[in-house]
């Protein structure tokens, strides 16, 4: 879909469906857009009446007759007053893309990023606003016989906000679209089923990436490569799998500064778990090709990163591997190496993603990264303390914890800091390894972290644990592209 930023005389051109703001108590949100007194009186009269009221997310879509701006008024509510809440101004943005998807408008001008919104500017809305509408385009038909008919939209007109640029309106339009590229790519590789989306599947797209971007370079590690290394953790999950795991590896190359440490994202790849000897309950297991959605939000953030080609270098290292029960696979009480030479006594076998994380960790090392950001759906105990709105965060660094905070805040993919102390610390002890794989049922989304921090003494790391972020269940089941936009946006403040 191609979106365009419009200001002035161009505001006056005619387009298929003309998209509104509506607020309860002072009516219509449009003060730029050249209405015709006919137009202007409609959607008068239809809050008057009740027909749009202004509530958050509700809309209406009125066909207008002989009218130069528009054949269709798609009006929207944004909520009680201006500006409006953040959350809520998101909530009036994914019901008009919803609902103009649902038309046969081949243009649209969206009038939604002049609505003022709470603590926000311009280069905010018209960033939030591109991301939401193209993220609304997405549609998983890969695997059906019967292909989701196209969306009759083509090209979206944006009424630019007034107090900003063109050129930093311009560079929010770019990274909306390239926040909402990463997300489509995350979303579909999450979305594929276990048996096409392997291992193997994921280095071959990274692969793809890197012939497509010219900034990227990518190299995907065999099992005997990772045996070299002494990945021994990493390579105890798929024992019991026919598909190889494979260590892949994505470097960005954003700046020629001499000595420019790369910032670090480390992905969990588990494409399909089955709990491997320590077997998860059959009901729900489906939901399991999910597991390696840490890995996807990774390769997504990546290709907005090389869309942008944002000025900095970044890596990516991926763990993939498939958790499978066969007379292979590794057992409880089996011992491991790492990659860092620390012995692992596995207790179970469904504790499997910190044990491809520390060795990711263990080689993200060599980049000597600035930061390390690791994603992984490690936990359901993070989802049993945040259900599907935040994304549960640890760190062993106050200041990229609070950066992470503050930017899951404004982007609205929030996370929320749980504490690592020393005291969870000896819930990991072994009597016959350096350390066990799990701590007990008790805090169970900490101790997993505090098994990963013993692998990232060397440098400033995050853990973002989003088992309960990175997918929907029930009717809307699905991957969610999170946290693409919460990773975008902290790789875009960084510097060289």
């Amino acid at each position: 879909m191609k979106f365009q930023l419009l200001a002035d005389k161009n505001l006056g051109k005619k387009h298929d469906c003309l998209v509104l703001g509506v607020c309860q108590k002072t009516g219509l949100l449009a003060e730029d857009i050249p209405l015709d007194d006919k137009l202007a009186a409609l959607i008068k009269s239809l809050h008057k009446a009740g027909d749009i009221k202004g509530n958050a997310g509700e809309t209406l879509l009125v066909p207008v007759a002989d009218s130069s701006l528009t054949d269709r008024l798609l009006l929207v509510g944004v909520g009680e007053s201006a500006p409006a809440e953040a959350k809520i101004w998101r909530k009036a943005v994914r019901a008009a893309a919803q609902a103009l998807n649902k038309t046969p408008a081949k243009s649209a001008l969206v009038a939604l990023a002049q609505v003022p919104v709470k603590e926000r500017d311009g280069e905010w809305t018209v960033t939030q606003l591109t991301m939401e509408l193209g993220n609304a385009q997405y549609r998983y038909d890969q695997t059906k016989s019967k292909k989701a008919p196209p969306l009759s939209l083509k090209s979206v007109g944006i009424a630019a906000p007034t107090g900003s640029t063109k050129k930093s309106l311009d560079q929010a339009l770019q990274a909306g679209q390239a926040i909402s590229a990463g997300m489509s790519v995350t979303r579909e590789l999450g979305n594929l089923p276990g048996n096409i989306c392997t291992p193997s599947y994921l280095a071959q797209r990274a692969t793809e990436m890197g012939l497509k971007y010219k900034s990227l370079k990518v190299k995907a590690l065999t099992e005997k490569q990772m045996e070299r290394l002494g990945m021994g953790s990493l390579l105890s999950v798929g024992h019991g799998s026919d598909q190889e795991s494979r260590l892949i590896v994505i470097e960005h190359k954003g700046t020629t500064k001499a000595n420019s440490r790369p910032y670090c994202l480390v992905g969990k790849g588990i494409t399909f778990d089955t709990g491997g000897i320590s077997l998860k309950p059959g009901l729900g297991m489906d939901e399991m090709k999910f597991d390696m959605c840490g890995a996807a939000s990774v390769i997504g953030t990546m290709t907005a990163v090389a869309e942008l080609n944002l000025p900095i270098n970044v890596v990516a290292v991926i763990a993939a591997a498939e958790n499978m029960p066969s007379g292979r696979a590794t057992k409880p009480g089996d011992i491991v190496t790492s990659m860092s030479g620390k012995t692992i006594e596995i207790l179970n076998t469904d504790a499997e993603g910190r044990l491809v994380l520390c060795d990711a960790l263990t080689y993200a090392e060599r980049f000597k990264p600035k930061t390390v950001i690791d994603v992984a759906t490690l936990t359901g105990a993070a989802v049993a303390t945040f259900g599907d709105v935040n994304t549960a965060m640890l760190s062993n660094h106050d200041p990229l914890a609070d950066e992470l905070f503050k930017i899951g805040q404004t982007t609205l993919d929030t996370v929320w800091r749980l504490p690592m102390s020393d005291e969870y610390q000896a819930l990991l002890d072994s009597n016959f390894a350096d350390i066990a794989n799990i701590g007990g049922p008790k805090a169970g989304t900490i101790t997993a972290a505090c098994f990963l921090s013993r692998f990232t003494e060397k440098f400033q790391w995050a853990h973002l644990d989003i088992a309960g972020t990175a997918w929907f269940g029930g009717a809307l089941k699905g991957a969610t592209g999170r946290p693409v936009p919460l990773l975008v946006e902290y790789l875009r403040q960084q510097k060289a």
